[in-house]
């Protein structure tokens, strides 16, 4: 009788292929999507095997014929949530649920740091939960995955799309620079960058310029409006995930038991009175629909406001609405 976990894996892997491909081949467009629906189904395949090998069922109890999901599968896996790679496979998990519904190949230069993030996640969890060496199937050098580096700004996906899916584009993009940037894991993303410096010192040089006196060409700095979508790109939840982590970073215990959450949130928001505080908060109007996206600074006066009186940060506020 063939062994179910090892079929499992086999077919995990040319899931895993099969997503590879599609996203290295430059001639389909539709490879940001058929890479999150592949990606995503290799490792549903690759954990119910480890399940399996741990001796634990992978279909529901009241329904023996269905297997438990992706999610399920991951959450008995990664038990704790703050697990870099829960992250990232969450965050494909959403990508992948959107992509029935918006084309989001012009936004592949925010999710390429996921993806090569998540397939290394890949390689190293099938080495370790099953032994298997991913480049006995693939060479090497595929495993870098290419991405398009010419994203589009906010303002030109605005002028492409409809106001509902523009707004959408903005918000997921939004979303993964802001954990991106708090988590700083290569196990959630990894950022292809390149830096350009200027130094004297020419040993410390990856190649050389020189600076004209005589140009004709005026260089100054140019101060522009400053687009919302830039400078306040956290959502609701964003702000709620950003400093729950900085909080537990710190070692700061909030005198409410149930930590930092959408309650806690509220209560900050009305008493301080955020949506009406341009610096701190930005509404967003799409027809007959309105939303808020908050700023960096609204975050940092949040962690102040809690390191002052941990200990009676709520309360204060609970008070303070009564």
């Amino acid at each position: 009788m063939e062994n179910l976990s090892n079929r499992l894996v086999s077919k995990s892997i040319e899931a895993f292929v099969m997503g590879i491909e599609i996203y290295n081949k430059p001639t389909i467009k539709y490879r940001v999507e058929g890479f999150s629906f592949f990606i995503c189904n290799a490792w549903e395949l690759m954990l119910k095997a480890e399940l399996l090998n741990r001796n634990v069922s992978i279909y529901f109890k009241d329904d023996p014929t269905r297997t438990l999901t992706l999610t399920n599968t991951i959450n008995r896996i990664y038990s704790d949530k703050n697990t870099r790679i829960r992250l990232n496979l969450e965050k494909i998990i959403e990508l992948r649920n959107i992509s029935t519904h918006f084309i989001t190949e012009d936004y592949e230069v925010k999710y390429a740091p996921l993806f090569q993030a998540c397939v290394l996640n890949y390689v190293n969890e099938l080495k370790r939960f099953h032994n298997e060496d991913i480049t006995k199937f693939i060479p090497q050098n595929f495993l870098t995955i290419s991405a398009s580096y010419e994203p589009l700004t906010s303002e030109q996906i605005r002028l492409k799309y409809s106001p509902e899916i523009a707004e959408k584009f903005i918000k997921q993009a939004n979303e993964v620079d802001v954990l991106s940037q708090e988590y700083k894991s290569d196990k959630f993303s990894i950022n292809i960058n390149q830096h350009l410096f200027i130094t004297k010192k020419k040993s410390d040089s990856d190649f050389v310029v020189s600076i004209n006196s005589r140009s004709g060409n005026q260089v100054a700095i140019v101060k522009d409006l400053k687009d919302p979508s830039n400078t306040h790109k956290y959502s609701y939840n964003n702000v709620i995930t950003v400093v729950q982590e900085r909080l537990r970073k710190q070692n700061i215990v909030l005198d409410y038991k149930n930590g930092f959450n959408q309650y806690v949130l509220n209560l900050v928001i009305d008493f301080y009175n955020i949506k009406e505080n341009q610096k701190y908060s930005y509404m967003h109007v799409i027809g007959n629909q309105h939303s808020y996206t908050y700023s960096q600074q609204f975050v940092d006066f949040i962690i102040s406001a809690i390191k002052r009186a941990p200990n009676n940060f709520v309360e204060s506020l609970k008070k303070s609405k009564k």
